[in-house]
């Protein structure tokens, strides 16, 4: 039986840029390709499922620009890891930049990862 290698900060933050992009992009189809069937996403307007994530491109992409930092990783397991990180970006439109602190919790299946939890924290005054 082969041990998995426990994830570095790069490969998980690689992910979770993936789905920035396809948030900038308005890319449904790779973004729901990276979130867990299960997914869970707690936000200030309330839980979102797998679906609610992936709706929101219904109309158009829903970031214009981003930029992560201040990023950690905990992994608690070789399959299983917490990114959290700060997220400051901006709306299409919009010239003002928002910030929100993020947990993503990424999990492995077979040797693919996928998002199964995400919590953002708004930031105020940011």
């Amino acid at each position: 039986m082969t041990t998995a290698a426990a994830p570095t900060l790069e490969e998980i933050l690689g992910l979770e840029r993936q789905v920035w992009t396809a948030l900038v992009e308005g890319d449904a189809a790779a973004d729901r390709a990276l979130l867990s069937v299960d997914f869970l996403g707690v936000y200030a307007t309330g839980f979102a499922n797998r679906d609610d994530h992936v709706d929101q491109f219904a109309a158009t992409p829903t970031m214009a620009r981003y930029e992560l930092s201040e990023t950690t990783l905990r992994v608690l397991t070789p399959d299983v890891a917490l990114l959290s990180y700060r997220a400051d970006f901006q709306r299409p439109g919009s010239e003002a930049w928002e910030a929100m602190l993020i947990s993503s919790l990424w999990e492995r299946h077979g040797g693919i990862w996928a998002n199964s939890f995400s919590q953002d924290t708004p930031l105020e005054g940011a």
